[in-house]
């Protein structure tokens, strides 16, 4: 007997990607409004794994690199910047944890420092002109008269001046 509810969570595969999509199977879902509920139904297991939970429906998601990424970046050096996760959530970005990865993808932590956040090319830019060269630092951020470098990811250290960043 059929039950009336959502049963798109169980339908296939479904995964986040670097790009900032969700999929299921291979076919991207182009659907907004599916697309954020899936991204605020994002759950960790204690694993480090990843499911959605709709309601009742639960299913495992294959998530590729951050279960989130940044799309949108406001603000200045003066009051601060707000972010904006896919999951059309808005908080304001903690600067000391800008990191690069070795691949030149800059990330934060978002959400209390719970999750990892992945720049989309879009975000990068518009934070990125904030960015100051530094010897020493490589680069860093200045954020209400505080400094902030950003590190590499790899090692914690400072990044190198060669140019943060692209997804």
């Amino acid at each position: 007997m059929a039950r009336a509810g959502f049963y798109a969570v169980d339908s296939g595969k479904i995964s986040f990607r670097r790009d900032g999509n969700w999929y299921s199977d291979e076919e991207r879902i182009d659907n907004p409004r599916i697309a954020e509920l899936f991204s605020r139904s994002i759950h960790r297991n204690a694993d480090g794994s990843f499911y959605l939970q709709v309601a009742e429906e639960r299913a495992p998601i294959t998530v590729e690199d951050t279960p989130y990424v940044v799309k949108a970046v406001d603000g200045d050096c003066q009051a601060g910047f707000i972010i904006t996760a896919n999951d059309n959530v808005s908080e304001r970005l903690s600067p000391s944890t800008l990191e690069v990865a070795p691949d030149h993808v800059l990330y934060c932590t978002i959400k209390g420092g719970k999750y990892r956040a992945r720049f989309l090319r879009s975000a990068y830019y518009q934070l990125a002109k904030f960015f100051e060269p530094d010897p020493q630092l490589g680069f860093a951020l200045t954020v209400s008269g505080r400094r902030y470098p950003v590190r590499h990811a790899a090692s914690g250290k400072p990044r190198s001046p060669s140019t943060p960043g692209r997804s």
